[in-house]
């Protein structure tokens, strides 16, 4: 299995880009012949039709990245949550926000407790958090 760290944890579908870039450039063309069509009555029809559709498709595709982004933030909040009460005893502070949360994967368990408080009190960014880290534990299931 491969080493994650900070530089190269991020992980891109090049697939889902190209469907987004695929779906955008429909959208794109739908719109100049829905516009093209404004005068002739006959086309008006069909160009409006494939305008919806077009739009219904990209906002859909949208819509399924973003649910299933939150749907992994919140087994990531739970499952960080659990870990830092089996390591502490204690739930992690109210005060961390998602985002940090998610940051806060990544450290191991020995630095966890100590960076989950820091964050909490200074108010760190998911990505100062990542920077933190000095012994990075991988996440490899989320996409």
């Amino acid at each position: 299995m491969l080493t994650q760290s900070f530089e190269n944890h991020t992980q891109r579908v090049p697939g889902f880009l190209a469907l987004g870039l695929v779906l955008f450039v429909t959208l794109i063309g739908s719109l100049v012949n829905f516009y093209v069509s404004l005068g002739d009555h006959q086309r008006l029809y069909s160009a409006s039709l494939l305008l919806v559709l077009t739009a219904s498709v990209f906002v859909t595709a949208f819509f399924a990245r973003v649910f299933a982004l939150k749907a992994q933030d919140r087994a990531i909040r739970a499952e960080e949550n659990l870990r830092h009460f089996v390591l502490t005893g204690k739930l992690l502070d109210p005060r961390l926000t998602v985002m940090q949360i998610i940051g806060l994967r990544f450290a191991s368990d020995a630095e966890f407790p100590a960076l989950a408080q820091q964050a909490a009190e200074k108010g760190m960014s998911q990505k100062d958090i990542k920077v933190a880290v000095k012994n990075w534990r991988p996440d490899f299931h989320r996409v």
